[in-house]
């Protein structure tokens, strides 16, 4: 609890209306969480304006409004400010006691390879015995329990509080993703990182962002916030940019010149092995994305202090991430795939990878979101076609849009493929490609990874796991009990 004068003391440009000495017990944003004594952020959306439930949030004991346009008509003290979004982060960390001053924070961004790196990071903290919680799209861990994700980076209200809790749970360190939409809607703003690392930059969320240009500088400002290390992938061309333009450590999987470079990498079914300078490495993840991935988490969990015999068997032991390369085995003659990969570059390093460990051939069952992005649907048709021996283009997670328009899209893309299969419904997709699997092959499923659910219109979603999905449709093929 904090008298308001004291809690906007410090947010620039802020101008209270009212009694400045009212008590504030809580922070929301939404007026169907307000309780007594809760400071209610008028936040302007893209379909709706906070301001209209300001009358609602009095209704319900709001001590206080955060407005960006006074409300004449409500009796109760008002903090006037530029941004009602933009306050949140500032007043949130306040409230809460700015727990990330306490916590080591590593941030990561990137369009692939976040939620790897973050786990691996959390991973190898926790064989240094260094409790770690975990911030992102497949779960959120507070204090060693498993919490429910809602996005990949929650508001900032949300985010403070967590970081708290994290604090009260026994955690010293935080790693988190940190989405392009975060950095742009100031979720991550008044956060202390202690480590950021750049993964890569590929084509998604042009639907939200206007261009490449204004996707890099989004996710750009996580080093405008002067992370005591910056960490960069200088395999991709907008981490060398980023390279030349911070101080930074940079690493690459492909053996260019870094800080961390790796030399003499090997996969086989175990995952993956190099060596950078005189350690060699082991992980447990295929492919040259996943060295990039493990380097990066290496990387960072030297920079929190944690020595590299110690990071380097904490990289060993960690297992595979939810839906990121996931084997479905059973019993079955042939390799099952279940990847997140999403965009263009993401699918084209699954199926590259995919390649290397098949005996047979490379078949693929993919297809692109609805409401999203619309000029990466062709390129992903093309990035299958080029890297399948055969493809089946299906129904990703629709949302409004028509699933067959949007599989059409992505179709279009595929020309010249070797083999080409479009099957709107995915769990047929999905029967359709494990029946045509023979000895050797390797089969990957992606788009949706470690997602439970598939979206359609009206936020209508039906369960869908593709792991669960591929499992039953194995049984039905006669894999054996």
């Amino acid at each position: 609890m904090m008298r308001l004068a004291e809690l906007v003391a410090e947010l620039p440009g802020a101008r209270v209306v009212g009694d400045d000495a009212v008590e504030v017990k809580d922070l929301a944003y939404d007026s169907r969480k307000v309780e007594p004594g809760t400071l209610f952020f008028c936040v302007v959306g893209e379909k709706a304006d906070g301001h209209e439930f300001g009358a609602r949030a009095v209704e319900e004991g709001a001590a206080a409004l955060v407005v960006e346009r006074e409300l004449t008509e409500l009796d109760v003290p008002q903090v006037v400010v530029g941004d009602s979004r933009a306050a949140m982060a500032p007043l949130a960390a306040r409230f809460w006691g700015d727990p990330t001053a306490e916590l080591r924070m590593v941030g990561v961004t990137g369009t692939n390879g976040k939620t790897t790196t973050a786990f691996l990071v959390q991973e190898i903290l926790k064989a240094a015995n260094f409790p770690c919680g975990l911030l992102g799209t497949v779960k959120q861990v507070v204090g060693g329990v498993e919490k429910e994700v809602v996005r990949t980076t929650p508001e900032a209200i949300e985010l403070q509080a967590t970081f708290r809790a994290m604090l009260e749970g026994g955690d010293e360190a935080c790693v988190m993703e940190v989405s392009s939409h975060a950095m742009t809607l100031h979720r991550a703003d008044a956060i202390h990182f202690e480590v950021a690392i750049f993964t890569n930059l590929t084509q998604d969320h042009l639907d939200f962002h206007k261009d490449m240009e204004d996707y890099f500088l989004a996710k750009r400002k996580l080093f405008e916030m002067e992370p005591k290390t910056a960490i960069v992938n200088v395999d991709d061309s907008y981490g060398r940019r980023l390279a030349s333009e911070v101080e930074c450590v940079t690493f690459s999987a492909e053996g260019a010149e870094a800080d961390y470079s790796a030399r003499d990498v090997s996969f086989d079914a175990g995952g993956a092995r190099f060596s950078v300078g005189e350690m060699d490495l082991r992980t447990a993840l295929p492919g040259h994305f996943n060295v990039a991935n493990a380097l990066g988490a290496f990387a960072a969990a030297e920079a929190i202090g944690v020595g590299s015999e110690i990071a380097a068997a904490g990289l060993a032991r960690a297992g595979r991430v939810p839906g990121r390369f996931e084997p479905i085995d059973e019993g079955q003659g042939f390799t099952v795939l279940v990847d997140y990969a999403h965009t263009p570059d993401s699918l084209e390093n699954v199926l590259r990878a995919a390649r290397r460990l098949s005996e047979g051939r490379v078949i693929s069952v993919f297809g692109a979101g609805g409401d999203r992005d619309r000029d990466k649907r062709p390129k992903m048709g093309r990035a299958g076609a080029e890297l399948s021996d055969l493809t089946v283009i299906t129904s990703d997670n629709p949302r409004s849009e028509d699933p067959e328009a949007i599989v059409a899209e992505v179709a279009s893309g595929a020309e010249g493929a070797a083999e080409l299969e479009v099957v709107v419904d995915r769990r047929a997709a999905i029967a359709l490609a494990l029946g045509r699997a023979e000895p050797g092959d390797i089969v990957v499923i992606a788009g949706k990874g470690h997602e439970q659910g598939q979206e359609f219109e009206n936020g209508r979603k039906i369960p869908f796991d593709d792991r669960e999905v591929a499992r039953e449709e194995l049984w039905k093929l006669g894999s054996p009990a």
